[in-house]
């Protein structure tokens, strides 16, 4: 990568630059803390990146208004308690968190609706220039700003 060859020595380094969300999130019945942060240690959080996180992720006006806890509350079993946009925020603060380079987004609005898809990538507009954003999706809307489209059928590029 970048004219450095892949190694067992550097493969941890590359996957740690990486931030991912995919189409379903998976949310524990826990704090929206630890959905961001997924599986850190509590004692090892790192607070002003969560709030970072939270902020490129367009959620933290609404886990610091609205929610009666703030990131201390609990979200219900895979997230009952939050919208579809809300949820699919929270994993975008998750992939965020680590400060990645690349930001891969895997069919990550495909089961929101248009209005709640539209808002989602809005906040992942704000992000354009900051990392690099590598888009999976199928609906051409979600890919409208774009800087380079590649389009697959069958498994060879068409376009």
């Amino acid at each position: 990568m970048d004219d450095t060859p892949l190694s067992s020595e550097n493969m941890a380094a590359w996957r740690n630059m990486i931030g991912y969300v995919p189409q379903d999130i998976y949310l524990l019945d826990e704090t929206i803390e630890a959905n961001i942060v997924f599986g850190i240690d509590p004692a090892a959080i790192d607070h002003e990146a969560l709030r970072e996180a939270a902020e490129g992720a367009q959620i933290l006006h609404f886990i610091s208004n609205e929610l009666p806890e703030g990131f201390q509350t609990t979200i219900g079993e895979r997230g009952v308690r939050l919208s579809g946009g809300q949820r699919q925020r929270i994993g975008l603060a998750r992939a965020l968190y680590n400060r990645p380079k690349i930001l891969i987004l895997d069919e990550a609005t495909s089961a929101l609706d248009h209005q709640t898809e539209a808002a989602v990538m809005k906040t992942i507009y704000k992000l354009q220039g900051t990392l690099t954003i590598v888009t999976i999706a199928h609906r051409l809307s979600t890919l409208e700003r774009c800087d380079r489209v590649i389009q697959l059928e069958k498994g060879f590029v068409v376009k």
